[in-house]
């Protein structure tokens, strides 16, 4: 049964650096088939690509993130991070995990989400 379980801290004081694990179970984050996907939702706003990755490639960013961002995996424990440096309150938001599934590289729509994890930026 696919899971994607996300991990955060809760809570972050600006200038940290925030990072959030997602665990997956039920299938592997080397499958060549989909792309692993972070997106954030801060309150009252709406959802915001942060950046993928896949088996095989190098991670994508949204360039207006990209500076703060680092997405990696670890394929042994079947895990993939999020790392946001530079935090700032408008940072604060639910992180999701998202499997997204892609044909010949190109991605064609989420078809699994997280429950995702509420991050707080705050001194």
């Amino acid at each position: 049964q696919l899971q994607l379980q996300e991990s955060g801290p809760g809570l972050v004081k600006p200038s940290e650096t925030l990072i959030v694990t997602c665990r997956v179970s039920g299938d592997s984050i080397t499958t060549p088939s989909y792309w692993w996907t972070w997106i954030r939702q801060p309150p009252g706003k709406g959802l915001q690509w942060m950046g993928a990755i896949r088996f095989g490639g190098s991670p994508f960013y949204s360039p207006s993130l990209k500076s703060r961002t680092s997405i990696s995996r670890d394929t042994a424990k079947n895990e993939l991070t999020l790392q946001l440096s530079s935090v700032t309150p408008e940072d604060t938001a639910v992180y999701y995990c998202v499997r997204t599934r892609e044909i010949n590289y190109a991605p064609i729509g989420y078809d699994f989400w997280g429950q995702g994890t509420q991050v707080t930026v705050s001194s």
